[in-house]
This record gives structure tokens, C-alpha cells and sequence, in this order.
């Protein structure tokens, strides 16, 4: 947050960065020339008549002599109109100047400010193209993995599916397991109900002839093994995006 000073008074204005940039009821009574409790109460009447949103409320520390805290509120652009318009018609020139003050700062404030600021703005833009030069890599074995087995109406199993995407078992099982798309049930893994639903899995109940002992067994419906193979792909990228933060790090 920045402070400025007008006519004595400590005016604080919004970080720019922020989701909105507000004035001060402060900086509001020193444009228009009127008593600060005056537009305080300006504001609780419009706010009361529902004509403007009541404004968040704060306290500031004033920079006149001994310290004590000046309450004011924080008011947006459209609200800020309504209310020098009830106060004082005349004045609304100069709250419009004061606002293209503001914007004009918020977008210096957005340029980088020296040479080192516009090569951090370089390296963070080259951080992204790269990412998404690592994402299109990433992808290129699934995609390849996908045309391959496209033709294909069978299901696969758990094995088949790891050996099609190329990773050892444990590692599949753990990334099935974080990202809760499987789970272990009675020594058997079992798909999360939404991903049956959405038809990527399908589960086979049955019981072993030989020892008579049941069991559900899930495999990956065609459409399952594509969409897994897009996100196991996701997961790769993220992982080399984390790796490449350690080692700037």
C-alpha cells in the first residue's frame, strides 16, 4: 500500500497489483473542499439508500502532530462519482483527473522499472514458453501411444497400461493412488466411483475356479487409457517444472 499526503491529511491509495483501486473518503474531502465527517456521512446515507455498497472501513495513522489512528473508508471508482456527485456537482472534474492519476500510476506501476525488472519479466515469460515447449514433449509419447491404440475395442489391464505408457508399476500405482483414481480395496485396486461413471473404467466381478475366492477386477475401457495417457503426461510436465525450480533455486 502507497501513502500520499494532501492538505496535511495521510490519503492511502490501494496497491494498484490489487483486485480494484479505491480512494479514500479522506482524499475525497480534500477534492471537494468538505468537512471529512461530511463525507463519511455522505457515504452511509447513499450506502443506507442502497444507491452505493458500503465501502470497507479503516484506520490509518495520521501524520499530524502526536500519533492517532483517522478512520476513512475505501471507495471504488463508480461509487466514489455518486458520491461527490451528492456532495458537490461542481467538483466532479477534478475527481475524474484525480482517477486518470491513479490509472496512470497503476499502469507505470505494471512496466518494469529498470533493466533488471525487464530481464526478470523475460526469464518469467521464458519460464512459460518453455513449460509449454516441455508440456507438447511431454505429450508426444502419449499422443503417439494413443494413435497406436486407437484401433483397439479391448480393455486393458492394469500391467498392460503401465507397459503401454512406458512406467514401472510401483510409480503408476503411486500416481493412480495421489491422484485418487484408484484405490486399494481387498487386495484388489479399485477405480473411484466418478471415474466408473464417466466410463474410463470398467470392473468385472467374478470368482476364481480354482480356489472360489471372489474378486472385482477393474480395467481401462478405451476411452480410460486415453484419457490416462493425458494425464500421466500433465504429471510428467509437472515434475520437470518442479526439478527445473529446485536447480534455480
Amino acid at each position: 500500500m502507497t501513502t500520499n499526503t494532501t492538505g496535511g491529511n495521510m490519503l492511502t491509495l490501494q496497491n494498484p497489483g490489487a483486485a480494484e483501486t479505491t480512494m479514500s473518503s479522506r482524499e475525497i474531502a480534500d477534492l471537494v473542499e468538505k468537512r471529512h465527517d461530511n463525507v463519511l456521512r455522505t457515504v452511509e446515507t447513499l450506502a443506507a439508500r442502497r444507491v452505493i455498497t458500503l465501502p470497507q472501513f479503516e484506520e490509518v495513522s495520521s501524520d499530524g502532530p502526536g500519533p492517532r489512528a483517522i478512520g476513512q473508508y475505501r471507495i471504488g471508482k463508480r461509487d466514489s462519482y455518486v458520491v461527490v456527485a451528492q456532495l458537490s456537482p461542481e467538483f466532479t472534474a477534478r475527481l475524474v483527473d484525480r482517477w486518470q492519476e491513479l490509472e496512470a500510476q497503476a499502469l507505470a506501476l505494471a512496466v518494469p522499472q529498470s533493466f533488471a525488472a525487464a530481464l526478470r519479466l523475460a526469464a518469467e515469460q521464458q519460464d512459460v514458453i518453455d513449460a509449454q515447449a516441455a508440456q507438447l514433449a511431454a505429450a508426444a509419447p502419449a499422443l503417439d501411444f494413443v494413435e497406436r491404440y486407437a484401433d483397439s475395442t479391448g480393455t486393458k489391464s492394469f500391467r498392460q497400461v503401465a507397459k503401454l505408457l512406458g512406467v514401472k508399476e510401483p510409480e503408476f500405482r503411486r500416481f493412480l493412488h495421489n491422484e485418487k483414481i484408484m484405490y486399494p480395496l481387498g487386495g484388489e485396486w479399485t477405480p473411484h466411483a466418478h471415474h466408473i461413471d464417466a466410463g474410463r473404467f470398467c470392473v468385472k466381478a467374478g470368482t476364481a475356479q480354482v480356489s472360489g475366492h471372489a474378486y472385482n477386477a477393474a480395467r481401462f475401457t478405451p476411452k480410460g487409457v486415453t484419457w490416462i495417457a493425458g494425464e500421466w503426461a500433465k504429471h510428467q510436465v509437472a515434475l520437470r517444472q518442479c526439478a527445473g525450480a529446485e536447480v534455480a533455486a
